[in-house]
């Protein structure tokens, strides 16, 4: 499948959306502006040779098939899930570099890997889940130059945000949050290790893992493809032996300035960035993990060469299932920091109702496809959001009591299957989406003919917790709304009420000064007295 494309089972998903006839009906507009955000996607897909029941590889997926399937980057194709220790999963997912906010293409990766994380947990997995925190690299050093701060100072300030913003989205906390700093000593065990293993060597101060020495390298990705990015890694160290090495330890050089660590075999130096995760990954998992997830684009190298370091150190599988999300993308380019195309989840949230419109637009697309963020789609999800709550408001108030409908009932009972199944397969979420609104549909269906007893409403209510315990939108984000100050336009008539007030006491005439303040109250406005003199506001109901 061409990169960037929606991916076929999705367009199954719309499909479902047709038959289930979400598109249809006047009130369900937002559906149609939220379908035309992906309309592109859409055709490109139906131009194609692919069908909706094929899955990345070509192969046919099952629908009755209740286990969990995962397409893993290594081998190309979706796999049923396994896990090296009975009903617990080792997960190890790549955090954020802590030097500035993070932006909306960095949280589609968190809110993917939140997904899963739910999905796991309902299917009663205890799940061990390390984020990491990128606490040092070239991109911090130049940050703390440009605004004349510690490491510390400037990586707490981020790493606060960041935990704010997860907060904000509603975000499962990981089981660990480890920082790169943390584990230095690790590190340098870690690099010596190599060393002794003769897949690295030193140069001019720094430590290199040499490619040709691990004949594995290139589980990921076809090197052949990527020969432009291999000769741009690194490619200001004259000290490697081979362009395609990559730095383990980075020997100190002045514009460092007081970042650095000692180490008696190393020198004084610091970490490069690939080390950090695969000794915080084996430390805290061990040295084999089930799923490690991370953006497309850090497949390689960072991806690459984290399974060749743990690997040649340790000689077993270090990852069973790699998981990569898609791209965000701004005018049909990936939103990145270094493009200048990028947007804070602090430049998109403005009111609470916005965190939970971006959490919905994300976690109801498919999680390896690329993602069309446009005002349009998000002001789509926004108002689902509001249909759905107000569709739980309108159960809370129903006073009519009754049995059950077995129609519905039977929507219900569909929609969860077909939830779980789209589910199980590798997360698809926008066909799990068209399963809970199935039920939303019919809700409102038998709303709108005062045919939704109270015990329905329950039984309807229980499905969408049901499908939100995966979704994880209904909440209300922690969140200050900024209030905006109403701007009062005085009428002319009453503005010269208050000069005419003024005048009377510079008179001392105060009966005549009570008399016109009582009409100005009388019309709807107080007088408040300012270091500047008195002003007009009108008075609150």
């Amino acid at each position: 499948m061409v990169p960037g494309f929606l991916h076929p089972t999705t367009l199954s998903a719309f499909t479902s959306f047709s038959r289930t006839n979400i598109w249809v009906s006047k009130r369900e507009s937002e559906w149609r502006r939220f379908r035309r955000c992906n309309v592109n996607r859409l055709c490109a897909v139906m131009k194609g040779t692919t069908t909706p029941e094929s899955n990345a590889s070509g192969s046919s997926v099952s629908n009755d098939d209740t286990s969990l399937r995962f397409y893993n980057t290594q081998t190309k194709r979706k796999e049923v899930f396994t896990t090296i220790e009975p009903n617990v999963v080792r997960f190890y997912s790549c955090g954020p570099t802590v030097y500035d906010f993070a932006h909306v293409g960095n949280f589609r990766a968190f809110l993917a890997y939140d997904v899963i994380k739910r999905w796991l947990r309902q299917r009663g997995y205890q799940v061990n889940h390390v984020l990491n925190l990128t606490d040092i690299d070239d991109k911090i050093i130049t940050r703390m130059q440009e605004l004349g701060c510690t490491l510390r100072q400037l990586t707490d300030k981020y790493t606060e945000a960041f935990f704010d913003d997860l907060k904000l989205l509603n975000v499962i906390p990981a089981t660990h949050y480890p920082r790169a700093t943390e584990y230095i000593d690790d590190i340098q065990e870690l690099v010596q290790s190599l060393l002794d293993k003769d897949v690295a060597y030193l140069a001019e101060g720094s430590a290199y893992f040499s490619v040709n020495s691990f004949p594995q390298y290139g589980q990921l990705v076809d090197l052949n493809s990527r020969t432009d990015e291999i000769a741009r890694v690194d490619s200001d160290s004259r000290a490697k032996r081979d362009p395609k090495d990559f730095a383990l330890w980075k020997g100190w050089k002045p514009e460092d300035g007081d970042v650095k660590w000692e180490s008696s075999v190393l020198g004084p130096g610091r970490p490069g960035w690939h080390i950090e995760c695969s000794c915080m990954a084996m430390k805290i998992l061990g040295e084999e993990i089930d799923i490690h997830g991370g953006g497309v684009d850090l497949t390689f190298p960072h991806h690459e060469n984290e399974a060749a370091q743990c690997e040649a150190h340790s000689g077993k599988q270090y990852v069973r299932f790699w998981l990569h999300n898609g791209f965000v993308n701004i005018n049909d380019e990936k939103m990145s920091k270094s493009l200048g195309n990028f947007r804070t989840l602090r430049d998109v949230v403005q009111k609470r109702i916005d965190a939970r419109a971006f959490r919905y637009l994300v976690v109801t697309a498919q999680y390896r496809s690329s993602l069309a963020f446009t005002d349009d789609c998000l002001d789509a999800a926004r108002s689902t959001v509001k249909r759905l709550d107000s569709l739980r408001q309108k159960i809370a108030e129903i006073k009519v009591g009754g049995g059950t409908d077995s129609q519905l009932n039977e929507v219900i009972e569909q929609a969860r299957t077909e939830f779980e199944v789209a589910m199980n397969d590798d997360l698809n979420t926008p066909r799990a989406a068209a399963a809970m609104f199935s039920v939303v549909n019919a809700a409102e269906k038998l709303l709108k003919l005062n045919k939704l007893s109270s015990s329905d409403g329950e039984i309807v209510l229980d499905s969408l917790n049901y499908f939100d315990s995966v979704f994880g939108v209904n909440y209300e984000p922690d969140f200050e709304e900024e209030v905006e100050e109403e701007v009062v336009s005085i009428p002319s008539k009453i503005a010269a009420l208050l000069d005419e007030r003024n005048a009377a006491r510079k008179m001392k005439d105060y009966q005549l000064a009570d008399s016109l303040r009582d009409r100005i109250g009388s019309a709807g406005y107080a007088i408040v007295d300012t270091p500047s003199g008195a002003v007009l506001e009108r008075k609150k109901s």
